[in-house]
């Protein structure tokens, strides 16, 4: 077991609670670090703080009792792995104890199904079995950024209804194929799900489908293809990648709505993936208003460094 409480020295001024604890806490998770910090287990000169707390010459941190890490079934096959655990909370850009907003990378599920054992969700119930994780939300699998979570159910209960009255505003950024016309502001089309025969999810626009919004606003012009901020209104399934497409200019690197000449763009210029970021989300927490924000991801980066 490990010694309980240790006193930071001059060379460790200034450091971030959470790393001063990894420098202090060889081998063990980070996961376990947050959690420490997060339940209030882990104390500075007494009283509680938060990882982003820069330790001072003299503090006395208090750490409980706790034993090294061992091999991890997160490591047999069909299981959720460790090291993602870890990322997402190390890129977490909000947490307290209602509320977890992460930064989502491209190509994770934000939950299980369609041939995927483990998504976000189910990732941090496996290791953080004891707060009760709910998504308020969803991305699509490659779609990257702002994802918001819930730890129990008065918090979903409260950000539902924040939904409902309009009081959740998000940004996504884009990149679609072409000239994306000026007149081009807002898409009402009403979109419809339906299943392919694979089982495969898809949303067309249809008479009788459900009512949805986009604004889009052009943010710059990259040549063949145009930077777009998105906000949607309503949250349907892949709301904001049929809107585009129907407008005549899908998302570039979008396998499911697009051209392959849009591909074609997306590929030359070496972007991999679905241009589209989730990069604002903006909530009520009590009686503040809060803004998160996800830093463009380097593929979308390069790609309008290249088109400039």
């Amino acid at each position: 077991m490990s010694t309980p409480h240790v006193v930071a020295v001059g060379s460790e001024h200034g450091q971030r609670l959470d790393n001063f604890l990894l420098r202090r806490l060889k081998g063990l998770p980070k996961s376990r670090v947050y959690r420490m910090v997060r339940r209030g287990e882990v104390r500075v000169n007494g009283g509680r703080t938060r990882p982003s707390y820069r330790v001072q010459s003299g503090d006395e941190v208090r750490i409980p009792p706790f034993r090294p890490a061992e091999p991890d079934e997160a490591t047999a096959k069909g299981a959720p792995l460790r090291r993602v655990f870890d990322d997402l909370l190390a890129n977490a850009l909000y947490q307290d104890d209602d509320l977890l907003v992460i930064h989502k990378p491209s190509g994770i599920a934000v939950h299980g199904g369609s041939g995927i054992a483990f998504g976000v969700v189910e990732t941090l119930r496996h290791f953080d079995p004891a707060t009760r994780y709910e998504l308020a939300h969803r991305l699509d699998r490659d779609t990257s950024g702002c994802l918001l979570l819930v730890k129990n159910r008065r918090a979903l209960l409260r950000l539902h209804q924040q939904f409902r009255t309009g009081g959740v505003r998000k940004r996504y950024d884009l990149i679609v194929a072409g000239d994306w016309p000026a007149r081009r502001r807002t898409a009402t089309e009403p979109l419809q799900r339906y299943v392919l025969a694979s089982g495969e999810r898809r949303v067309r626009v249809a008479t009788d489908g459900e009512p949805a919004r986009t604004d889009f606003a052009i943010v710059t012009r990259l040549n063949d293809a145009t930077w777009l901020a998105a906000f949607p209104k309503t949250g349907r399934t892949h709301q904001i990648r049929v809107h585009a497409a129907v407008a005549g200019h899908p998302i570039l690197g979008d396998t499911k709505y697009g051209r392959k000449a849009a591909a074609g763009v997306a590929g030359k210029a070496g972007a991999n993936r679905l241009l589209l970021h989730a990069s604002a989300l903006t909530i009520s927490i009590g009686d503040r208003r809060q803004r998160f924000e996800a830093p463009l991801p380097a593929a979308f980066a390069a790609f309008v460094e290249r088109r400039r």
